[in-house]
C-alpha cells in the first residue's frame, strides 16, 4: 500500500513523473525560443492543430463558407504541441497563454488576434452574422451552452481523460470522480436535446460548433477509448445529435483540417485553399507511382 501523499509547505515541480505532457508541462508563460508565425494569402490566419477545441473553429469556418461568406476564406497552419511548438515567440504572441487554437485577421487597418476558443467562434460569428441569433433570447441561449462546453469540457479532458487514458498512473479516486461528473455532464446534455433539435433550440449554432467536437466524439465512444467505460450509448438524444451534426458536409471538412491522427484520408494538415480538400482526396486516390 502506498504512503499518503503530504503536500510540502512550499510546492516545487518535479521532472520524474512522467506522463505525456512531461516535457511541455511547466508552471511559468512566455516563450521559450523565437519563432516567427507563417502567414498565408488569406487575412483570416488560423495557428491550430485537430484537437476538440480547435476543430470548434475550422468548422465554424467551413460553415460559414458553405453560407457562402467568401471573406472566411482562410489559412491553417499546424502547430504542433507535443513539440512545444505553441511556446514560440510568434505564438505567444497572439496567444500569450499558449494555447491552441489562436487567430489573426489581417483584414483590417489593424491585424486583430484572438485566443480561446469560444471568443474566436463568436468574434467570426459576430463578424459574419451567421450562427448566433440576435434575438436576445436566442442568443443567450446559445451564449448560455457556448459558456457551459467552456467550463464542463475542462472536466472531461483535464480531468477524466488525463487520468483515464494518460496519466503515468492509474488513481481510482481521480478516475472516480471525474467520471461521474463526465456522466453528470452527459445527462445534462442528453435532458437538453430531449427537448429541442440543437443546443439553443431549433436552429444549429455556434453552440453545436463547440460541443459536438468534445461530446459528439465522447458519444461515438472515440475519445479517450471510454465509450464502454462511461457506457455512452445509454445517451440517445446525444447520439442522435451527433449523428446529425456529424454528417454535414461542413463539419467533415472541419475535423481534417490541421488533423494528423487516425485515417490518413481524414488528414489535412495545412489548409490554404477550399481546393486544398479535393487536391487531398484525388491524392488519395491516385497516390504516388499507381
Amino acid at each position: 500500500m502506498t504512503a499518503e501523499y503530504v503536500p510540502p509547505t512550499v510546492w516545487a515541480p518535479k521532472t520524474d513523473h512522467g506522463g505525456r505532457f512531461v516535457n511541455i508541462n511547466r508552471p511559468v508563460a512566455g516563450p521559450t525560443h523565437d519563432k516567427v508565425l507563417p502567414i498565408g494569402g488569406h487575412p483570416l490566419q488560423l495557428y491550430s492543430l485537430g484537437t476538440p477545441n480547435g476543430v470548434k473553429v475550422t468548422i465554424l469556418l467551413e460553415e460559414l463558407l458553405a453560407l457562402g461568406h467568401a471573406g472566411a476564406e482562410y489559412d491553417a497552419w499546424l502547430i504542433d504541441i507535443s513539440k512545444g511548438e505553441q511556446f514560440g515567440s510568434g505564438f505567444v504572441g497572439v496567444n500569450p497563454n499558449s494555447k491552441i487554437p489562436a487567430l489573426m485577421d489581417r483584414g483590417g487597418a489593424e491585424p486583430v488576434r484572438v485566443f480561446e476558443s469560444g471568443a474566436i467562434l463568436i468574434y467570426l460569428a459576430e463578424k459574419f452574422g451567421a450562427f448566433l441569433p440576435t434575438a436576445p433570447a436566442a442568443r443567450a441561449e446559445t451564449l448560455s451552452w457556448l459558456m457551459w462546453q467552456m467550463g464542463s469540457a475542462p472536466f472531461l479532458g483535464g480531468g477524466f481523460g488525463h487520468f483515464y487514458a494518460y496519466a503515468p498512473i492509474k488513481i481510482e479516486y481521480a478516475i472516480d470522480r471525474y467520471a461521474m461528473e463526465v456522466k453528470r455532464q452527459l445527462d445534462v446534455l442528453d435532458r437538453r436535446l430531449g427537448e429541442s433539435d440543437y443546443l439553443a433550440g431549433a436552429e444549429y449554432t455556434i453552440a453545436d460548433m463547440a460541443v459536438w467536437p468534445w461530446y459528439g466524439i465522447l458519444a461515438r465512444g472515440l475519445l479517450y477509448g471510454a465509450g464502454e467505460f462511461l457506457s455512452v450509448q445509454d445517451y440517445r438524444n446525444v447520439k442522435r445529435w451527433t449523428e446529425q451534426v456529424g454528417e454535414r458536409p461542413a463539419v467533415k471538412r472541419g475535423r481534417m483540417v490541421n488533423n494528423r491522427n487516425g485515417d490518413p484520408a481524414k488528414q489535412l494538415r495545412e489548409r490554404h485553399d477550399a481546393s486544398d480538400f479535393e487536391t487531398r482526396t484525388q491524392d488519395k486516390l491516385n497516390p504516388a507511382g499507381s
